[in-house]
């Protein structure tokens, strides 16, 4: 399946972004006057305004060579939400949506750094290393950030790790954000994010994230996750302005709808 290009930084987009969600409720009413109220799931409408300015040759190029792919609003694709959360259910570590090994256990409600009661603590009981990780279907060829924050009472280590790349950090009593860099593999349909929690560790881990972009921005909660597959460019038009030596402009639109 086609996927939209990332830009020469590791980002999806350029500041502002503007996404728009839309919902349906249906409504059913009675004879006698009273009605009933249900959420329709499957009529869920998101669309991101994407807005480049000084983009490079390639990366105009690039824009030009997928839209041509795409053949404007025909064919679908994978887009990455710019903006989003990559993991689902991020403040579930006991959701279907995370795999860990046997002997690592997870206990919820612990104080987490913001105030609140959505941190985790992940037990490892066993006399070697225990994992909890989560695989995204998000191409292999972008760049990624992958952050969470960590405290433990006894002084110990994590390791994050994607794509055969990883960091080990250590962990101390007060709340730290860790976090990696790296990119997929080229190719590859899916990107798995793993923390490694040492032999006997207690580790308390909260607002664990991933991006499609370099760095690690503000924490944001997650429960869908932000890969979006069948995307369509929503016009049949891209233009793409000459601003300058190397540089150009011009908007993009992206619609993601439960129901096509």
């Amino acid at each position: 399946m086609l996927v939209y290009p990332q830009l020469e930084s590791g980002a999806l987009s350029q500041f502002p972004v503007i996404k728009t969600r839309s919902t349906r409720t249906v409504v059913n009413r009675a004879a006698d006057g009273s009605t009933v109220r249900l959420a329709d799931p499957f009529a869920d409408t998101t669309e991101w305004l994407l807005t480049y300015s000084d983009l490079s040759d390639p990366e105009a190029i690039a824009l030009s060579d997928f839209f041509e792919a795409s053949q404007g609003s025909l064919n679908s694709f994978v887009f990455v939400d710019p903006g989003g959360n990559l993991f689902a259910w991020s403040e579930r570590l006991d959701h279907g949506a995370w795999q860990r090994d046997p002997l690592l256990s997870v206990v919820e409600g612990i104080a987490d750094p913001r105030g609140g009661t959505a941190a985790w603590r992940l037990m490892n009981t066993g006399g070697g290393e225990q994992t909890i990780r989560q695989t995204i279907a998000a191409p292999g060829d972008y760049k990624y950030a992958f952050s969470a924050y960590v405290r433990s009472e006894e002084p110990s280590r994590i390791a994050l790790s994607m794509s055969g790349q990883s960091v080990d950090q250590d962990v101390t009593p007060d709340w730290t954000r860790v976090w990696l860099a790296a990119s997929g593999v080229p190719g590859a349909s899916s990107v798995q994010f793993t923390m490694t929690i040492a032999a006997g560790a207690t580790v308390e881990v909260f607002g664990p994230q991933a991006e499609a972009q370099g760095g690690a921005s503000p924490y944001m909660s997650s429960t869908r996750g932000g890969v979006y597959e069948g995307a369509y460019l929503a016009d049949d038009e891209l233009a793409i302005t000459r601003t300058g030596f190397n540089r150009h402009s011009c908007k993009v639109r992206i619609i993601h709808a439960n129901h096509l």
